[in-house]
């Protein structure tokens, strides 16, 4: 059974094995509270998720060690597993679906585990494993609905309560359910004052839907940018520690998270991956009541490959009025893209793109020009946009639509 004196225990054990991250205060983030972050991203795997393996690899018997383990997983799970097994001199064996990134699979050969690619997704890789597991005598090692598991990612929590005194609020992304639960589950038998809240995607709502109606419950399918806690279904154990012990869950958008990571690299040169960025969506937007309050945000994660954090880079520009594009309907006469670019200039846009485009107008002789630039925030875009308006020109879309500013 899970208990306090398993996660102590656990931190112990760690010790020889994971970085301790220590907080840090983040400034210009969240300025309705004093939010302080919980790096995890710094971890030795780039990610919180060795803990709870290393100590479960550690908790099992001289024949469970002798047999090796197995896991299933294209991302965090798989080298916390790998790097774990390593440590304590074992066979690890990970099954990833072929389509997993090369990057993911040969960092996870680089922490000393064999790698089983199995064609189809996560589910085939899934099946594979635990057909290894009984064929072969495996022990696997779950990614979140193990007690030991869950008492790794606690120790977590034992290091936040040590390096902050009078903390108000602890907020914790979750998929499965293991490091919320792990977090709740310690802080609450510490300091119960301290509340304690869980921050789930909107294209991937398991826990949060399986809580509001008190049930587990499993989703059809997720789309998020937040691929680490993008899980269909919370785990058994992971949801009644959840539901006993966390004061509440809310969802952020994956425009919120892009923020989120933007937010990060350029307030604390610091990169996170998407699941690592939502608990501190969650406090710039405004999800739980925060303001005044001492508030860490868990960023549990930086494993992110370079080509999606800049697509994530794209999206939070845009998302926080940073970059924009304007569709102007013009007469196409002489001069036209010279006036737009001088009123823009004189606003203090940059403008950085250019498009000329005929299509169908309302005048014989129309047509349409895209500008892309570079602003501040939606309030200048809008003094660029009335500035338009103000010389006669006509606004037909702003960022394809995406936002509808007047």
């Amino acid at each position: 059974m899970l208990s306090l004196d398993k996660v102590f225990d656990a931190q112990k054990v760690l010790k020889s094995i994971i970085r301790e991250t220590h907080a840090v205060r983040a400034h210009g983030i969240a300025p309705q509270c004093e939010l302080h972050l919980k790096p995890e991203n710094l971890q030795i795997t780039g990610s919180f998720k060795v803990r709870g393996s290393a100590y479960k690899i550690a908790m099992l018997s001289e024949e469970e060690k002798a047999k090796g383990v197995i896991a299933c997983s294209a991302g965090n799970h798989a080298q916390g597993v790998a790097l774990a097994a390593s440590k304590n001199g074992i066979k690890s064996l990970i099954c990833l679906p072929d389509s997993a990134p090369i990057s993911k699979v040969e960092a996870t050969k680089g922490f000393g585990a064999e790698v089983c690619l199995v064609e189809g997704c996560y589910d085939d890789a899934y099946k594979k494993a635990l057909e290894l597991k009984d064929s072969e005598g495996y022990t696997f090692v779950h990614p979140f609905d193990d007690e030991n598991v869950i008492a790794g990612q606690g120790t977590i929590a034992l290091e936040v309560l040590h390096d902050l005194d009078s903390i108000d609020a602890i907020v914790v992304p979750v998929g499965g359910g293991g490091l919320l639960a792990g977090i709740a589950y310690t802080v609450k038998h510490i300091c119960p004052s301290v509340e304690v809240y869980g921050v789930q995607v909107a294209g991937a709502p398991s826990m949060y839907n399986s809580i509001k109606d008190g049930k587990i419950e499993c989703l059809d399918s997720v789309e998020t940018i937040a691929d680490g806690i993008a899980v269909k279904q919370p785990g058994e154990n992971t949801f009644q520690l959840v539901k006993k012990y966390v004061d509440d869950i809310a969802l952020v958008s994956d425009d919120e998270v892009a923020s989120a990571i933007l937010a990060l690299i350029e307030k604390q040169k610091m990169i996170a991956e998407g699941a690592g960025a939502a608990a501190v969506a969650a406090a710039m937007f405004d999800k739980f009541p925060l303001q005044g309050k001492r508030v860490v945000s868990i960023v549990s994660g930086g494993n992110i490959d370079v080509t999606s954090l800049s697509r994530v880079i794209d999206r939070g520009l845009l998302n926080s009025g940073r970059s924009s594009s304007l569709l102007i309907e013009l007469i196409d006469k002489p001069g036209q893209l010279k006036d737009i670019s001088r009123i823009i200039a004189d606003c203090g846009g940059n403008v950085t793109g250019v498009h000329y485009e005929k299509g169908n107008t309302e005048r014989i002789n129309g047509c349409y020009l895209r500008i892309e630039m570079e602003t501040r925030d939606y309030q200048h875009v809008k003094l660029i946009m009335q500035s338009l308006r103000d010389g006669g020109f006509k606004i037909v879309q702003y960022n394809n639509e995406r936002k509808n500013l007047k």
